[in-house]
């Protein structure tokens, strides 16, 4: 059993390295980032307490996956594979239920643990038939089969947007919508086969062009019920939220010429580091992006031309 959580530190330890940030640097900027989200949320709304449920069951949820978990009842004994499957759903809730406690957030505690508990006993099949539709057309995979996986945050978006509105919290608001933004900039860690970028028959200046017109518009259509809910009810916010819109706009195009400045390869060390560079001081993406940009053209210049 301990073997089985070091090989899920190392398939961890590996994606991260691959991402372009280090495992010694990432776990603390995500502890970080988780501390500092969830301060932010606890001070601004009164119904943060359940928006840490819905986070967290959305986690554990992950983890009920019927394939995997037949899987893993056919390399441990029963009695192993439950003590394996709980300590699993304890070490998901974990930062949330000491957070809570810090918060003094006692009633939300015992919901977790009934749930991360409750939850080892079953298993759904998520590779059902039924085709999860988007706003999006076929082309650019990355929505497609970003969408699909990642559905259910939006939900969970689109309720923090309405608990803003609620209270009359802007902040909360704003953090609805960068939570869309991160997960479409997600989107983009996957890779597409050469054959799939040739077969645009454009330009690398066209192609990017294209790419980032595409991410630009469906990203904004993602989060356009959040634009239009916080624009009508936090009008005197206007130019702020339209200040925040534009940066991220501006970070998604940085990641999809990030992306293709390496291709066929992964992003790496430099790229995150020139990234992690740009989200403390902004104003570096002015000399970033036409970097990023000069490289994508180099790269994508044997494919396409």
């Amino acid at each position: 059993m301990i073997e089985y959580f070091q090989l899920q530190i190392k398939i961890s330890n590996r994606k991260l390295t691959e991402f372009g940030i280090p495992p010694f640097l990432a776990y603390p900027i995500l502890t970080l980032c988780f501390i500092g989200l969830s301060v932010q949320l606890f001070s601004k709304s009164e119904f943060a307490g359940y928006a840490y449920l819905l986070i967290a069951f959305f986690f554990l949820t992950k983890l009920t996956d019927k394939k995997r978990n037949e899987f893993l009842k056919s390399c441990f004994t029963l009695k192993s594979y439950m003590i394996l499957r709980l300590l699993e759903n304890l070490t998901i809730i974990l930062p949330f239920t000491i957070f809570l406690v810090y918060q003094k957030s006692f009633i939300f505690i015992p919901i977790l643990l009934v749930f991360a508990s409750a939850s080892v006993f079953f298993n759904f099949n998520t590779s059902f038939n039924f085709t999860i539709p988007t706003p999006f057309n076929k082309k650019p995979f990355e929505f497609t089969v970003g969408f699909r996986n990642t559905f259910l945050i939006f939900p969970v978006a689109y309720y923090l947007t309405y608990i803003s509105i609620s209270v009359g919290n802007f902040n909360l608001g704003v953090f609805s919508m960068l939570l869309v933004f991160l997960v479409a900039l997600s989107y983009y860690s996957k890779l597409e086969n050469e054959y799939y970028i040739w077969s645009f028959n454009l330009t690398p200046k066209d192609f990017l062009t294209k790419k980032m017109k595409t991410g630009l518009f469906n990203t904004t259509l993602m989060c356009i019920p959040i634009l239009i809910a916080l624009g009508i009810f936090f009008r005197a916010e206007l130019e702020t939220l339209l200040t925040f819109l534009i940066v991220c706009y501006a970070y998604l195009a940085t990641l999809i010429l990030a992306k293709y400045s390496v291709y066929p390869n992964e992003m790496n060390i430099p790229q995150g580091v020139l990234i992690a560079i740009s989200l403390i001081f902004p104003p570096m993406l002015i000399g970033i992006i036409p970097y990023f940009y000069i490289q994508s053209t180099k790269r994508l210049n044997a494919i396409l031309e």
